[in-house]
């Protein structure tokens, strides 16, 4: 998401003698006769908030004692290193810029939580805005981060900036404190505009910074290549990426078990209350949600990313809940349940869970290395296919059904049963896709698991009892040497295993 304009505001010290501009007595203090972040936009508009006496700036200048950050050596430093050398030697004799990126705006002058582009956290650790790894493409994989670092106590920035000021977004990280921590040189974000701008062929990962897709001139072809290797190499994950996985696994299942333990709340207020609990516990223990957390309940279990959850929970009815925490290291889980909301399935949920949980488990027992990253999706749909034959609801028989030249059976599947899976919930997207999808399995890759069946409330092609009715199941499987395993295996699937973890749980 792009800054958006700020209409002008007409509020000023003479008119506003208390100083209690229209953004409220907490808004920051800009610089002199304008507003910090517009004037860095090159924004004509006048200030929201008063200017302040040079008494009282110089009075915030001095007094402060130092302190530093614990900041321990991150783990992933060493890990880090060698993906860095890897890319390197891709590259040899070239300059690769890989941004953070910014803070993004929510509303106005509001931003949203920053969270850095995956590549660049992929290869260097570092989580603070602003910043640019630059690799230098040779047989070392020779790197310096350049970062914006704490605020400079002889600038009004610490007390008066509210992106980057100390005192209102908390004191940022030294550059000796990001050195010492990534094990990375780290120079002032200040000090890049020279070394790009110096001759040499550089490659940028574009979509990130607008300032750095601006100031290097676009090549669509070899942009394209640095994007396609840089997705390509998270493909296969390294022993200290599947740590991550567990963990935010583990945590995600904490989360679900949350919901349950809380569901007189959940019958009272609705999926709201799933969401918001869920929320909680990806924000106690990881550093976000790894998607919009969808719960749907009923009918809006059909909707495949139902993220509105403004609905009720309904006794009698099933929700279907997608949800995955996003670990402090950026790596998320990505797990669906679908939970009867009175605890037990009726006769009818449970065949439709069965015929699901049977096709997910022909795809689980499809992952194996060498197999085709599509083995999973061509066996879950076959067993889904002959499913629907047996309810009586294909036109065709159900290996004419699957045919590439019908499909008529995806009516009610409508999506592919897996995805990859890392720091991005459908990671490795820019992949070639000679080599994902349409390529092998390989030990270490980590890929969903989730088909679904998916009747619309007003679908006429199948008995009234099945409308409104959805169900998706889904775990987070890593390729082994002599197979797979399921990361999210804690969390109960199977009908008995739901139902007595439910009633465990349940107040």
């Amino acid at each position: 998401m792009s800054d958006q304009s700020r209409t002008p505001q007409t509020t000023t010290p003479e008119n506003d003698p208390d100083n209690r501009v229209e953004a409220g007595a907490d808004a920051p203090l800009p610089a002199e006769g304008t507003d910090s972040r517009d004037s860095a936009e090159g924004l004509n508009v006048e200030s929201h908030d008063p200017a302040v006496p040079e008494a009282y700036a110089a009075f915030m200048r001095q007094g402060w004692g130092e302190r530093e950050l614990d900041l321990p050596p991150h783990p992933v430093a060493p890990w880090a290193a060698r993906r860095r050398t890897r890319l390197a030697e891709m590259f040899p004799g070239e300059r690769l810029v890989v941004p953070a990126g910014t803070f993004k705006v929510r509303s106005n002058d509001t931003d949203y939580r920053f969270r850095p582009d995956t590549a660049h956290t992929y290869l260097s650790g570092n989580q603070t805005t602003d910043a640019v790894l630059v690799v230098h493409g040779d047989s070392d994989g020779e790197a310096v981060l350049y970062a914006r670092p704490r605020s400079s106590r002889d600038t009004d920035e610490f007390f008066r900036d509210r992106q980057y000021g100390e005192l209102w977004a908390g004191r940022r990280p030294s550059l000796q404190e990001i050195s010492s921590s990534l094990g990375l040189p780290c120079r002032h974000i200040d000090e890049l505009g020279p070394v790009l701008a110096s001759a040499g062929k550089t490659r940028l990962l574009r979509g990130v910074d607008g300032r750095l897709d601006s100031a290097l001139p676009a090549d669509e072809a070899r942009d394209e290549e640095f994007a396609r290797v840089l997705s390509e190499m998270r493909l296969v994950k390294d022993e200290w990426e599947l740590e991550q996985l567990q963990e935010a696994c583990d945590i995600t299942t904490l989360g679900f078990s949350d919901s349950v333990r809380e569901w007189d709340n959940v019958l009272r207020y609705g999926e709201r209350w799933i969401e918001g609990t869920f929320f909680r516990r990806a924000r106690a223990m990881g550093n976000d949600i790894g998607y919009d957390a969808i719960v749907g309940g009923g009918r809006h279990a059909t909707t495949l990313h139902w993220i509105e959850n403004s609905g009720p929970i309904t006794p009698g009815e099933l929700v279907l809940l997608d949800m995955g925490v996003e670990a402090s290291t950026l790596y998320t889980a990505d797990v669906t349940r679908t939970l009867p909301v009175d605890g037990t399935f009726s006769p009818l949920q449970r065949d439709l869970y069965t015929l699901v949980l049977d096709a997910q488990q022909a795809g689980i027992d499809a992952v194996r290395p060498g197999a085709a990253f599509l083995a999973p999706h061509n066996a879950a749909m076959e067993v889904l296919a002959h499913g629907l034959e047996d309810l009586g609801l294909l036109p065709v028989p159900a290996e004419e059904a699957l045919s590439p030249d019908s499909k008529v059976y995806a009516r009610w599947t409508l999506h592919g049963t897996s995805h990859m899976l890392g720091m991005d919930v459908h990671d490795c997207a820019q992949a070639s896709t000679g080599i994902y999808p349409r390529g092998d399995l390989a030990e270490g890759m980590v890929l969903t698991v989730e088909p679904g069946l998916y009747f619309q409330e007003d679908d006429l092609l199948v008995p009234e009892e099945l409308r409104g009715i959805g169900i998706r199941i889904e775990d987070d499987i890593v390729v082994t040497e002599d197979g797979s395993r399921n990361l999210s295996e804690a969390l109960p699937r199977d009908l008995r295993g739901i139902e007595e973890w439910i009633g465990a749980l349940r107040p």
